[in-house]
């Protein structure tokens, strides 16, 4: 195919467009940090209309489903914790765009983006969080506990993701599937001892898996100079290479993705992405985010470096999408995502019955202790058990 170049400026991006529209090509505008590499991920991204339009929707969906539940949060309707992806997105998306359906993912109690993107409708995300049976966890998981095939939930514990992730790389190797692990977490769990000997044993058991650090700058409300001594996370693998990516930027995040992947096949061993970005809410819902940051720093991000925004900006200028057509999918998720509450609000809620269900595949016993030694429930399985791993 011919092309038709016309260099134009965007944000630090030089565009060009392909002829038809049919796709375009742009200079990634921050340049990537390379640790124990002597290439990295290509700088010049290609895109189609059908994947930019994929991407939008995806970031868009994302974004207005945790506006939803921070706005259920506040008026009540959900219990417990609730961290929110919003800002994160390109993270997300961009990392999924470069995801085969043998790959794994599992990730932090910010997961509910990531249950989006791994398949699980809106609607029981949900109905999970607001407490019905109808949930993605039957209402037992919450915001932090959700599971889908092949990938391995939210989890509670800061930073016990990554040893897990380590784990579930071990299982795609030994089961032979040809899929990777891609093992996130902050730049909080980052310090921990756990994240390390993860590292070690990826390192001497060649796993194949991805280490990715989304550092959105305040852990879990600390300044990461403050609470860091190096703050180049890329480099923690010390043994293993890494690459800083710019985190806000869906299509360097996709490019980095592919190559950390091809790395990977390429039977160079695991490999670890820092992926900057930035969190517009509070660590949870119960920090306002304002203690350890200012109000005017937050607008500048979204003002400045907002991903959704950036990368509209990128597909108006290279003649991918009009206004209206991105407008039409704000609406379109909107509407959709207004019939989910209302459809979730009218579910029941689980049945006691339900609080000793599904414990165990093949209980030795069906006596489930209760609120005291003397009240036992009895064991059911009501749940259909998640088949991750198929071999090759």
């Amino acid at each position: 195919m011919n092309l038709q170049f016309s260099f134009r400026r965007l944000t630090g991006a030089y565009l060009c467009s392909k002829k038809h529209n049919s796709g375009a090509t742009y200079q990634i505008e921050k340049p990537y940090k390379l640790y124990k590499l002597k290439v990295g991920p290509e700088s010049k991204v290609e895109i189609t209309k059908e994947d930019a339009l994929q991407y939008y929707h995806q970031m868009v969906f994302i974004r207005k489903m945790e506006n939803l539940l921070a706005n259920l949060y506040k008026n009540q309707e959900m219990r417990g914790f609730c961290h929110l992806y919003a800002g994160q997105e390109a993270c997300g998306v961009g990392i999924k765009a470069a995801m085969k359906d043998n790959d794994a993912v599992i990730t932090s109690y910010r997961c509910h983006g990531w249950t989006f993107l791994q398949g699980v409708p809106s609607y029981h995300i949900i109905a999970e969080l607001i407490g019905r049976v109808t949930g993605v966890s039957r209402a037992r998981g919450g915001s932090m506990h959700t599971y889908t095939v092949n990938f391995f939930g939210g989890n509670g514990i800061v930073g016990a993701q990554v040893p897990l992730g380590t784990g579930v790389a071990l299982a795609l190797k030994y089961a032979n599937t040809g899929g990777i692990c891609l093992t996130l977490y902050g730049d909080g769990a980052a310090n921990q001892g756990q994240v390390h000997e993860s590292f070690n044993l990826a390192k001497v058991l060649d796993l194949p898996i991805v280490f990715i650090c989304e550092n959105n700058k305040y852990a879990m409300g600390t300044a990461d100079f403050r609470g860091t001594g190096g703050l180049e996370f890329y480099e923690r693998g010390s043994f293993i290479p890494g690459i800083w990516v710019d985190g806000m930027d869906v299509l360097a995040v996709r490019e980095a993705t592919r190559f950390a992947k091809a790395h990977i096949f390429a039977k160079k061993g695991p490999i670890v992405l820092e992926l900057e970005t930035y969190r517009y809410y509070g660590h949870s819902m119960s920090d306002p985010g304002t203690s350890y940051r200012t109000r005017d720093e937050v607008q500048n991000v979204r003002k400045h470096r907002d991903p959704i925004a950036k990368f509209k900006d990128k597909m108006v200028t290279l003649k991918l999408a009009t206004e209206e057509e991105l407008k039409n999918i704000e609406k379109d998720v909107q509407k959709h995502l207004d019939e989910d509450v209302k459809k979730a609000r009218g579910d029941p809620v689980p049945k006691l019955e339900e609080l000793s269900a599904d414990i165990y595949m093949k209980p030795a016993d069906t006596k489930i202790r209760g609120p005291n030694p003397f009240t036992f429930l009895e064991h059911k399985n009501i749940g259909k058990p998640i088949v991750h791993l198929k071999m090759k």
